[in-house]
């Protein structure tokens, strides 16, 4: 019995990501960034989310097909090129690098999460006027 208990304790719990999807209700209302917030019911079929004061949204999931995968983006400086000589001025430019003020900086970007399952907001009044039957 107590070998039974040692392996329960010693599984990993599996992390599962949920994509928030606010873009039917961005288009209606203004979000001001780094509002407070409150996610509440993420274990239900609908869960809500308040933002601010007066903002309630309710929320359905969707699977997605497939896995869709997040990414994080890190700035990197400028693109730099070794510069490249010929037989004559091969002494004077040799090991010069050359800044290309014209190309865009560099980044990387590496992933961070994965997730099947994507939670689609819309305004709880909405939510309201397609259940009232009147």
């Amino acid at each position: 019995m107590e070998e039974n208990s040692k392996q329960i304790d010693n599984e990993e719990e599996e992390e599962e990501y949920v994509l928030l999807d606010l873009e039917a209700v961005s288009k209606q209302v203004q979000i001001p960034p780094n509002a407070p917030y409150v996610l509440s019911g993420l274990d239900t079929l609908n869960p809500v989310l308040v933002i601010g004061d007066n903002l309630k949204l309710i929320g359905t999931y969707e699977e997605t097909i497939g896995t869709c995968l997040a990414f994080s983006e890190e700035g990197g400086g400028p693109v730099v090129h070794e510069e490249e000589t010929g037989p004559s001025d091969q002494n004077l430019f040799k090991g010069t690098c050359i800044v290309d003020s014209n190309q865009t900086s560099a980044k990387q970007v590496q992933p961070i999460a994965s997730f099947q399952t994507i939670l689609k907001f819309r305004l709880a009044s909405e939510v309201d006027d397609t259940q009232d039957p009147s």
